[in-house]
């Protein structure tokens, strides 16, 4: 559903891309603001601008809270268009012309829907009849997702492993356990909204809810705020998050730890937690989607007469790979299902022979290079026609 700060948030401005940004485009944004602005990026910083950073992350992570969903962007993209941040209103709700400024057309049927419903499409739930019962926008609301990077050694890659992310973020309070108030009191209802968390303004036959002044949108008082989180029930802290890293992660994987982000507010459920994966380089293999790869070094006499290789694995022993006879440099044999596992899924080993020429050769190895290149009837650059 619509969020009424759609109207004044520029989701796209905050993440710096255009509204008609790709996903992977949203996403490379996100991150590089995410990663310069994430808490632990700024610890060594002032207080002011540890502050300053850490409203910009949360910021940041709204918009793409939004953007990065298709059906969010989708409706937000509807909601910003037809609102009020789209041109505004003049004349009372719909104007002089009984319709949203900004809005092409906007019809109500009156047999297939309640005016009610078509209100709160365009107002986020805020707009109701006036005889009719409010609709609170109070209650439980989900926390924030936190993002946090882990450093992996190529073999933990390949294999998997669980493991411990340390951050440092808000988290439930320790000593009211998320209540707010401190231990031996209790919040009470919010008498001016009755607990709602909003109350309504009438327009002439509507009325518009806005957030309850007294409680901040809350529906609770709370008169003895604990004396340790101030009444927000919760307390930014060092955390360690034990996370299982599956077999196959490549770099820069996004890996999902629900319910492990910021608490949520009044009985909602925690953010998620996103682990980046970032994978360190192995010193004999490489990594291409599943598949391993590995260049081995050749002689003339072994690419030119053919042999066998003994070529190491990642795990497990060496196999065998046989090298035709004539085999030019930088070809590359498959040795199947030697690479990684993924799931269901098993890649092969890939090997890159390279010819190897000696910086110095000994009296005898010179002499049979030169009665190679006498014995040689053609020269391989004919074709070049100098």
């Amino acid at each position: 559903m619509a969020q009424r700060e759609w109207f004044d948030k520029d989701y796209y401005a905050v993440l710096g891309v255009p509204p008609t940004a790709t996903p992977k485009e949203l996403t490379k944004a996100y991150r590089a603001l995410a990663r310069a602005h994430h808490p632990d990026a700024t610890a060594s910083a002032s207080d002011t601008d540890r502050a300053a950073s850490e409203e910009r992350f949360k910021e940041i992570s709204a918009a793409y809270d939004v953007l990065g969903d298709a059906d969010k962007r989708k409706e937000y993209d509807e909601v910003r268009a037809m609102g009020p941040a789209a041109g505004g209103f003049t004349g009372g709700p719909f104007g002089g012309t009984g319709q949203p400024r900004g809005a092409s057309s906007f019809r109500f049927d009156a047999d297939s829907a309640d005016l009610n419903d078509v209100l709160s499409g365009i107002f986020g739930g805020g707009a109701t009849r006036a005889r009719g019962r409010s609709r609170g926008q109070a209650g439980p609301r989900r926390g924030g997702d936190l993002e946090a990077e882990l450093h992996l050694s190529f073999d933990d890659a390949v294999h998997g492993v669980t493991t411990t992310v340390h951050l440092s973020s808000d988290a439930v309070c320790s000593h009211c356990h998320g209540v707010g108030a401190e231990p031996g009191t209790a919040p009470t209802t919010c008498p001016t909204c009755g607990g709602s968390g909003v109350v309504a303004e009438n327009q002439g036959p509507f009325s518009f809810s806005t957030p309850c002044l007294r409680c901040g949108g809350k529906g609770l008082l709370i008169e003895h705020p604990c004396s340790v989180c101030g009444g927000s029930g919760s307390e930014r802290r060092a955390r360690a998050v034990k996370v299982r890293i599956p077999a196959g992660v490549h770099d820069g994987q996004r890996i999902r730890v629900k319910g492990r982000g910021t608490p949520g507010m009044q009985g909602g459920p925690a953010g998620d937690l996103y682990v980046v994966t970032r994978v360190g380089a192995h010193a004999l293999f490489g990594r291409r989607d599943d598949h391993l790869t590995l260049t081995v070094p050749i002689t003339f006499p072994e690419a030119a007469l053919g042999a066998d290789l003994a070529v190491p694995t990642l795990d497990g022993p060496a196999v065998t790979v046989r090298i035709p006879a004539g085999t030019r440099s930088g070809r590359t044999f498959r040795v199947k299902g030697k690479g990684v596992t993924r799931g269901s899924s098993v890649g092969d080993l890939l090997v890159t022979v390279e010819v190897a020429v000696p910086a110095r050769l000994s009296t005898a190895e010179r002499k049979a290079v030169q009665a190679l290149a006498e014995a040689t009837p053609e020269s391989p650059r004919a074709h070049l026609g100098v």
